[in-house]
């Protein structure tokens, strides 16, 4: 099956920009349009309708672009566009029923949340959908196919032909390149009889896209392309055979004028995405601070204090972003006096009866909430380990500290695919660090919540090494 070729490419960020900016319009319409249905009036609105009105507005579109909703390749495939609404949709009731609760919106209508939610359910699928009939519409006519030119003869050159002979894209091939004997005068002659030969066929063929070898390009030779490129609205690009780079995944950012390579995706880099799991950090431990802790806390605190003497709880500094030491709560769960810079083991003589309960069912990490209250933890991350354990993990994973790119979580994607307790052998950080990585280049909202709902559905299921 033939990847679709995504129309507007060159305008993907505008267009991006008036799907976003359309829906948040079409978001606020709906719920205007739910107050009228279930107050029957056309009064002045209240303000703190209003108010929630642009809370739930901005709520579906950070979302949306936190799991790639407004990706132009997203909005165009009807299976992808469809399961993103739904998720988008899922999230956001949670999120406004964290709101709900923690600001106390009681004058908010049960009845008023179901209409707002169906009718802007029904108007982004509906836009959505138009968006996508609009594409098929164009991509029948066949506007979009690319005609494309390849100039050099490097062997990426080749690669790239076999690549584009899968991607609906009609191809045309100049082997060119200059020959070191030639002089300097030689040289500028057999460039300009290249451009020129170059130019008459993309104007005779209807060309859309033009990539040249770097290596045929001095700054005069760029300069009359683009010109050139401009002038008959062809997409020119510049190829460059990176080869000690071909196996990773990097991505070209700018610094200043500067273009520059980053080795590795990191969405947190984002300051937007760190503002919305910042504020989903704080919502959820506010949460379960407010709901849960009245309720477990005197109930382990006193089982805590029947089954050993000492503290309640237990401190320990661990290393957390960019490797900075922070101090670490967790419910005490050994005896005290006991070596506590040992991991724990299977039938570990240190452990309290009671504290091999909290372990199994994580619940000793439950004062780890205060942590990312005050910044130091995430609910979701790489889980931090003591400080004289890094060291040695890093011995045997040299790739180790790339875990420590982004603040460390309560529970994190290692854990909830089984990798948590004693590590014995080396090839275990190993994979764990491997979760972790793909977790740090992949993160979004929906994966944090997703982790989280398996997280609970793993905490009362017996696990190899919870001890």
């Amino acid at each position: 099956m033939l990847n679709p070729v995504v129309p507007f490419r060159s305008n993907s960020n505008l267009f991006k920009v008036f799907t976003l900016l359309s829906e948040f319009f079409l978001i606020n319409l709906s719920c205007r349009f739910s107050y009228y249905l279930r107050y029957n009036e056309f009064s002045p609105i209240e303000d703190y309708y209003v108010s929630f009105f642009l809370i739930f507005s901005l709520g579906w579109m950070g979302i949306s672009l936190s799991n790639g909703g407004y990706d132009t390749r997203n909005l165009i495939q009807l299976k992808t566009l469809v399961r993103n609404i739904f998720a988008s949709s899922t999230l956001h009731i949670f999120l406004i029923l964290l709101y709900i609760v923690s600001t106390k919106a009681q004058y908010l209508s049960r009845y008023y949340l179901i209409l707002t939610y169906s009718s802007t359910i029904c108007t982004i699928l509906t836009f959505r959908s138009l968006l996508f009939l609009g594409y098929q519409y164009f991509d029948s006519l066949n506007y979009h196919i690319r005609r494309v030119v390849l100039v050099g003869d490097q062997p990426i050159i080749e690669e790239m032909r076999s690549f584009f002979g899968g991607h609906r894209t009609q191809v045309h091939h100049f082997i060119r390149s200059l020959a070191p004997e030639l002089e300097s005068e030689e040289k500028s002659a057999y460039m300009k009889g290249i451009l020129e030969e170059v130019q008459a066929f993309c104007v005779a063929h209807q060309i859309n896209e033009l990539y040249f070898s770097i290596d045929l390009a001095s700054e005069e030779t760029i300069d009359t392309l683009t010109d050139f490129a401009d002038r008959h609205f062809i997409y020119l690009r510049v190829i460059t055979d990176l080869n000690p780079l071909r196996r990773r995944t990097f991505n070209v950012d700018f610094v200043g004028p500067f273009p520059t390579l980053s080795m590795r995706q990191e969405p947190l880099k984002k300051l937007y995405n760190r503002m919305i799991k910042r504020g989903f950090d704080i919502l959820f431990s506010l949460l379960v601070i407010l709901l849960v802790f009245p309720i477990a806390l005197p109930i382990i605190a006193v089982a805590i204090k029947f089954s050993s003497k000492g503290p309640i709880f237990f401190k320990q500094q661990r290393h957390g972003r960019v490797n900075r030491p922070f101090t670490c709560y967790k419910f005490r769960t050994m005896y005290v006096a006991s070596d506590d810079t040992r991991q724990a083991t299977k039938d570990d003589p240190r452990v309290t009866p009671v504290g091999r309960f909290l372990r199994k069912t994580s619940l000793d990490e439950l004062p780890q909430f205060l942590n990312v209250l005050r910044g130091e933890m995430s609910v979701v991350g790489p889980r931090p380990h003591a400080v004289n354990h890094t060291d040695t993990f890093q011995e045997h994973a040299p790739k180790y500290l790339r875990r420590h790119f982004v603040l460390p979580g309560i529970t994190g994607h290692a854990q909830v695919h089984g990798l948590r307790g004693e590590i014995e052998r080396p090839e275990e950080i190993e994979e764990r660090v491997s979760y972790d990585s793909w977790y740090i280049e992949n993160w979004n909202l929906l994966l944090d919540l997703k982790i989280i709902v398996q997280t609970l559905g793993v905490m009362f299921r017996p696990q190899d090494k919870a001890y």
